[in-house]
């Protein structure tokens, strides 16, 4: 939380943020994707790498799914959900 919040300080219109789940607790893993969420709503453009797939799907707007290193797929967060 205090790495997006140092990262909002200069009022960004692109967010990226690397991981932001990775080895926190699921109720705090709950916390951070509707932070992110409402970061969005505000008009912020946040670019999210995450393995956490089921959160990372419900909030993304579009998604890329990367396999060694290449986009094997590019879809709505939701019709990759599916």
């Amino acid at each position: 939380m205090l790495a997006i919040g140092r990262g909002l300080m200069s009022r960004p219109r692109l967010l990226m943020l690397d991981e932001p789940s990775l080895g926190l607790a699921p109720i705090m893993v709950q916390r951070v994707f509707e932070v992110i969420e409402r970061i969005n709503a505000q008009g912020v453009t946040i670019l999210l790498v995450e393995q956490n797939v089921r959160h990372t799907l419900r909030v993304a707007h579009m998604a890329y799914i990367l396999e060694t290193g290449r986009i094997t797929l590019a879809r709505t967060g939701e019709r990759v959900a599916g």
